[in-house]
């Protein structure tokens, strides 16, 4: 059972992700941040006197009560403690230092990768990505999205179609299936992968949780394909944090957005093609904090 004091690190206002990583690295562990004085914890940039006193007063007691209750229904943690931890996040900038999870996480979502795009997709984004989504899946890969309506939803459903793994990251907590209309392809994602969030499980979606969640897409994957986007799409900014992660990135030609992507060196992906060359791209893709292969392309595109 994970220690209360990662759920304190992040529940504590104030504290992001980046700083809750800084605070474990100076100190040690996560419980030699709370043996620290107020003073200590001043020291390190962008904690307050204010955050650093919530910090210390957290109910470490109560917050182990509530670990417990958890789990009791089906709510798991990992922290960067863990060995279950994913393996691609902990390489990835900002990734948090706790998950909450429902479902199971498998050594095999090392080779995992992203399928994202619009909201708004047309018929042809949503098949394509499905079609993309299921070919991928049933070659062993684990397809990662975010569970929003339009490209996000087909391509979970095209890995759960074929019995394929499919890890689906959410800007709530695991209580709150946003949006509501995929609280049955969530079940069947839980059962067949996991869900996974940063958010306390009782946490509402909000506009800002919602984009924070993208770098944790990028993250856990080794590449991500953009399948439909519009040139402001949000699906853009997962490219770019893709990239600044040592993601390879992929696009399907047709939309503004990823036509966009492929002038500026985006791999072009075909979902009617022999996907077994793309498969080994992904699995032999170094995200440049591993040994061997060449380095993650971090200056592939204009985006950065």
């Amino acid at each position: 059972m994970p220690t209360p004091h990662y759920l304190a690190l992040t529940l504590t206002p104030g504290i992001g992700a980046k700083t809750a990583r800084k605070l474990i690295a100076h100190f040690g562990s996560a419980g030699d941040v709370f043996a620290a004085s107020v003073e200590d914890l001043t020291a390190i940039p962008r904690v307050s006197r204010t955050i650093a006193e919530q910090l210390l007063a957290s109910p470490l007691e109560q917050y182990e009560q509530e670990l417990l209750s958890l789990d009791d229904i089906g709510i798991g943690v990992v922290t960067l403690e863990d060995e279950m931890y994913p393996a691609n996040l902990r390489q990835a900038d900002g990734s948090p230092v706790l998950l909450f999870v429902r479902g199971r996480l498998a050594a095999a979502d090392v080779h995992a990768v992203a399928v994202v795009g619009s909201r708004e997709a047309s018929p042809r984004g949503m098949e394509a990505a499905k079609q993309l989504a299921a070919a991928l899946a049933d070659r062993g890969l684990t397809v990662v999205s975010g569970l929003a309506i339009g490209i996000d939803t087909a391509a979970h459903r095209g890995a759960v179609d074929v019995g394929g793994r499919t890890l689906a990251v959410l800007g709530s907590g695991l209580r709150v299936i946003h949006p509501r209309e995929n609280a049955e392809l969530a079940e069947e994602i839980a059962a067949q992968g996991a869900l996974l969030s940063e958010l306390h499980p009782d946490a509402p979606p909000s506009g800002p949780t919602l984009m924070a969640r993208d770098r944790i897409v990028s993250g856990l994957a080794r590449a991500v394909i953009v399948v439909e986007a519009g040139v402001r799409s949000g699906s853009l900014d997962t490219a770019a944090k893709a990239l600044k992660q040592g993601r390879a990135l992929y696009a399907v030609a047709g939309s503004d957005g990823t036509d966009k992507l492929l002038r500026e060196g985006a791999r072009r992906v075909d979902p009617d093609s022999d996907l077994d060359s793309l498969v080994e791209e992904i699995r032999a893709h170094n995200l440049g904090g591993e040994d061997g292969g060449e380095s993650g392309p971090a200056n592939q595109l204009g985006l950065l």
